[in-house]
């Protein structure tokens, strides 16, 4: 806890504490305020005399994606009540409604080029973070994967703030780079400190051109009639400087030529010896099932990693996207 306490908690704590002092100042019924500000006390107390983080129940630790979301919590799950579960079951559910709403058209075809994904979250929501953007005016289309680190509420309310930005941003028409290096310093500014993001944004022009900017992210697979090639250009993850250059990679892709992206759900997924699924595997996969639509292909891969883990569950958020040159 000790780390989670100097890297987040308590800079999160103190800045509550700052705000409600500043509401209670303005404000004439101040009982809710004070309420509030109780609770902040009360949990600076516990990091203070070292019991936070512990379940005022049964004493087991707190989940710590619920800390991140909200430091001023008590109990565990297994602790809430029946009223305070069917809550959070309700709230689960409908973060998990707005999070699929905010995703993309499963399959898409446009300007020439052909996009599907599969997007799966190994809870109730998600910290992968997957969206298409198309422009009209120039036909090209924007595409952005990331995994924002960590699991659960916490790590699916900044992948619904990356979402936010890029979507701000694009209309300025930004470079490539410049944009990552933007939405990189927006991130950095506004998240607590250790919080950061693996991501691959890109542009589809006309005549197969692709510019692609990788922050820190899994390997993009170029995948051609008798090869499937790693692109390995990459620049730090978004959120751990808040000044960082970025550059993008140029590729020319001739008609049939497939990039495929996917967050490390795939490639760190493990089976029952402990054997990573891995890189090498999806590449082969790749290969195999290379003359697929990109819909049957992202299902391909998908169906391979079944097979590896032979009925074991994922347990990290797995999502795999495919775009084609059509054209």
């Amino acid at each position: 806890m000790a780390t989670l306490e100097e890297q987040l908690v308590r800079p999160q704590l103190l800045q509550r504490r700052q705000k409600l002092g500043e509401a209670i100042s303005r404000f004439e019924e101040k009982t809710d305020l004070l309420r509030l500000l109780e609770e902040v006390d009360a949990a600076l107390e516990r990091l203070d005399d070292g019991s936070y983080g512990l379940c005022e129940g049964c004493h087991e630790l707190v989940e710590e994606d619920r800390l991140m979301a909200d430091p001023v919590i008590r109990f565990c799950l297994d602790c809430l009540t029946p009223y305070e579960q069917s809550a959070l079951e309700q709230d689960l559910g409908l973060a998990s409604q707005v999070q699929t709403r905010l995703l993309p058209d499963p399959h898409i075809e446009f300007a020439g080029w052909e996009f599907a994904y599969h997007f799966e979250p190994a809870g109730p929501v998600s910290g992968d973070y997957c969206d298409l953007i198309e422009s009209g005016r120039d036909q090209v289309l924007h595409f952005f994967l990331g995994d924002v680190a960590g699991k659960g509420v916490a790590a699916s309310m900044l992948m619904t703030q990356l979402h936010a930005m890029f979507r701000s941003l694009i209309a300025l028409d930004l470079p490539l780079h410049e944009l990552t290096e933007r939405v990189n310093r927006l991130f950095c500014e506004s998240t607590m400190s250790g919080h950061y993001a693996t991501l691959v944004s890109g542009r589809a022009l006309g005549m197969g051109r692709l510019q692609l900017c990788n922050a820190g992210h899994c390997l993009p697979l170029l995948v051609r009639e008798d090869e499937v090639i790693k692109l390995d250009l990459t620049h730090l993850p978004i959120g751990l400087f808040c000044v960082g250059k970025y550059s993008i990679q140029r590729l020319q892709l001739a008609l049939g030529d497939t990039l495929v992206l996917y967050t490390d759900g795939l490639t760190e997924a493990c089976n029952a010896t402990e054997d990573e699924y891995n890189l090498d595997r999806l590449v082969e996969a790749l290969k195999d099932h290379r003359w697929l639509s990109t819909p049957e292909l992202v299902k391909a891969c998908l169906d391979d990693l079944d097979l590896f883990l032979s009925g074991l569950p994922k347990t990290d958020d797995v999502t795999v996207v495919a775009l084609r040159r059509l054209a």
